[in-house]
């Protein structure tokens, strides 16, 4: 897999390579990607500049990941007067968990911990997790009810927000 990934990244420079020496070698025969003998130098120069622009399109383009987040929530818990009002109390905190899974991934989560040891002895051990950060563009992919009790939710966070948050890690 990781071949692959070295492959796809330097695929276009091999490409400009190929470009640049067939351009070279054909150039003074006015032979130049198929086009003949009876082309003037300066078409052959052009047409190399637009091999070469079209190569570097692909170099600077980035393939941006879709990042899902799935949140699950029980109807049977939420505190409503009927079953309809609990199925969507239950959606509505379903998708607030999906949020959070997003922002996790996002934005990271912040871990801390306590431990109480007495006379050798684990007296008490605590863990605490905490998420914050703002998530825009997320679209519902689907809700689906997971046996008789359950809601699932999946979101989807936009690609145009996943490309804003890579530039400005960039910066």
């Amino acid at each position: 897999m990781r071949n692959f990934a070295i492959l796809k990244l330097i695929k276009p420079y091999i490409a400009l390579t190929f470009v640049i020496t067939l351009g070279a070698c054909n150039l003074s025969q006015g032979h130049f990607l198929g086009l003949g003998g009876n082309v003037s130098p300066t078409q052959n120069v052009v047409a190399i500049e637009s091999a070469l622009n079209a190569t570097e399109v692909q170099v600077a383009r980035q393939v941006v990941p879709t990042i899902t987040g799935t949140g699950y929530a029980t109807i049977s818990a939420q505190p409503a007067h009927n079953i309809n009002q609990k199925r969507l109390m239950a959606i509505r905190v379903a998708r607030l968990d999906a949020m959070r899974d997003l922002t996790e991934q996002v934005h990271g989560l912040s871990l801390g911990g306590q431990t109480t040891v007495v006379d050798a002895i684990l007296q008490n051990d605590t863990t605490r997790a905490s998420v914050q950060g703002t998530i825009r563009g997320a679209r519902t992919l689907r809700i689906n009810p997971v046996g008789s009790d359950t809601y699932e939710v999946v979101l989807e966070l936009d690609r145009d927000m996943i490309g804003h948050i890579l530039q400005s890690a960039r910066q």
